[in-house]
C-alpha cells in the first residue's frame, strides 16, 4: 500500500496482528523493504512487522535535496504516528541501522528495543561516500552496483545476491545519492550517551562495509547491548543468512523464559543502575536478604523492567514518580543516578515531579526535587 506522508507516496507493507507488538524493520542503503523478505513472515506470526521503502528507495520517490539522518528518522516517525503507534521495537541493516539509532536518541520513548545489523555510529572517510554520490551522478546504479555488490555479499553469483543487484539498479540515483550524504555527514557524537537498551548488535564477519569493529563500538555505546557476529557472512545476512537473523531477530523480541528471568533480570538491573551499583549490592547480600535480593532481581528486575511492553525510557520516568510520591528517599535517589543509563533528562525529571506534585502532593514534589538537585549536581561533577 501507499501512504502520503509529507507529500510523499510512501510504499508500506504491514503484515501481523493489528494488536501485536509492532516491529519497524528499516532496509539497507540501495535496496527496499524487500531486503527483510526473509524475515517478515516468520516475525508477522507474533508482532505486527513493519516495513517501508525509504525516499528514494524501491517504490518511494526521492525527497528534495540531500538527506540526512534526521531527515530519514522524521519519515519514520511520520508512518509510525500515521499508524497510530506510540513505540515500536525497531530493526535496521546498514544506513537502516543508523536511521534506527537516530530515533532512539531522539525520541527514546517512542524506542522499545534496537536490533542493529551490520551498521555503524558513522561511515569514514566521507570522501568516500562524495565519490560515489558524483559516480553515480555521472553514470547512473550501473556506474557502482558491481563494486557495492563486493562489498556487501561473499558470493556475487548466488540467487540472493544476484537480487540484490537488481534492487541496486533500480534505485532512482538521486535517491541514493541522498541516502550516501546521509551516511557521508552521520557522526557518532550526537549519539553517544544517548543509546540505552534493550539492544542486541548483529555483524557478518566477514562484512567489508561495516566491520565488526563498529558493531563493536556500537555494543560499546549501549549500556547491557548484545553482540552476535555471524561466522562467514558478509554486509548483507537477511539473505546470505536468512535463517540466523530471523533465529536472533526472534531471540531478541521473544519474552524472557521462567527459567532464565533471574539471569535476565540481572542484566537488566546491571544495564540500568549500572554494573558498580550492583557488584556492591552483592556483596553485602547476607543470609537474611539473600532471599529478597532473588526476588526482586528475578521478579522485578526479569519480570517486570524485561517486559515490551513500555520502553525502558518509560520505565525509568514511572519509577521516579512512584518512588517520589511514596517519599522512597533511598529508591528515588538511586533511580535518578540510574538516569544515565535510560535517557531520561533533568527536564524530564521536573516535569515528573510537576505531575507528582498535582497529584501526590507538593510537599512530596519538592522533596524529591532537593534530592534530584543534590545528585544531578553531584553528577554533573562527576561526568
Amino acid at each position: 500500500m501507499f501512504i502520503a506522508l509529507g507529500g510523499m507516496a510512501v510504499h508500506v507493507q504491514v503484515q501481523g496482528p493489528p494488536g501485536a507488538p509492532p516491529l519497524l524493520l528499516l532496509h539497507s542503503l540501495g535496496t527496499s523493504l524487500h531486503v527483510w523478505d526473509p524475515q517478515a513472515e516468520a516475525l508477522a506470526r507474533t508482532h505486527r512487522v513493519i516495513r517501508f521503502d525509504l525516499r528514494g528507495h524501491g517504490l518511494t520517490p526521492p525527497g528534495a535535496g540531500e538527506g540526512s539522518m534526521a531527515e530519514f528518522a522524521a519519515d519514520a516517525f511520520a508512518l509510525l504516528d500515521h499508524l497510530g503507534i506510540a513505540a515500536a521495537h525497531l530493526g535496521g541493516i546498514s544506513i537502516g541501522g543508523r536511521i534506527a539509532m537516530e530515533m532512539a536518541a531522539s525520541r527514546p520513548e517512542r524506542v522499545l528495543s534496537l536490533f542493529l545489523l551490520d551498521t555503524a555510529l558513522e561511515f569514514p572517510p566521507p570522501e568516500n561516500w562524495q565519490a560515489r554520490i558524483e559516480a553515480v551522478g555521472a553514470g547512473g546504479m550501473a556506474a557502482v552496483a558491481d563494486g557495492v555488490l563486493a562489498r556487501w555479499v561473499m558470493d556475487t553469483a548466488s540467487a540472493s545476491s544476484r537480487a540484490l543487484r537488481a534492487m541496486l539498479l533500480t534505485t532512482p540515483p538521486e535517491g541514493y545519492a541522498a541516502a550516501a550524504a546521509a551516511l557521508r555527514d552521520a557522526r557518532a557524537a550526537p549519539l553517544l550517551g544517548r543509546l540505552f537498551g534493550p539492544a542486541t548488535v548483529v555483524v557478518g564477519a566477514e562484512d567489508l562495509a561495516s566491520p565488526v569493529a563498529s558493531a563493536e563500538a556500537i555494543r560499546d555505546a549501549i549500556p547491557g547491548s548484545r553482540l552476535v557476529v555471524l561466522p562467514g557472512v558478509g554486509h548483507i545476512p537477511t539473505f546470505e543468512a536468512a535463517e540466523a537473523v530471523t533465529a536472533a531477530l526472534a531471540a531478541h523480541l521473544a519474552p524472557v523464559p521462567e527459567g532464565d528471568a533471574l539471569a535476565a533480570g540481572l542484566a537488566v538491573r546491571k544495564a540500568v543502575l549500572g554494573e558498580a551499583h550492583v557488584a556492591r549490592a552483592q556483596a553485602n547480600v547476607t543470609p537474611l536478604d539473600a532471599a529478597f535480593q532473588d526476588y526482586i532481581t528475578r521478579n522485578v528486575w526479569g519480570g517486570i523492567w524485561t517486559r515490551p511492553g513500555l520502553p525502558r525510557h518509560t520505565r525509568s520516568l514511572l519509577t521516579l514518580a512512584v518512588t517520589a510520591a511514596l517519599a522512597r528517599e533511598g529508591e528515588f535517589g538511586l533511580h535518578v543516578r540510574a538516569t544515565r543509563n535510560t535517557g531520561v533528562t533533568p527536564e524530564e525529571i521536573a516535569e515528573v515531579l510537576l505531575q507528582v506534585g498535582a497529584y501526590a502532593g507538593v510537599p512530596a514534589a519538592n522533596h524529591a526535587l532537593k534530592i534530584a538537585k543534590e545528585i544531578l549536581a553531584e553528577m554533573e561533577k562527576t561526568a
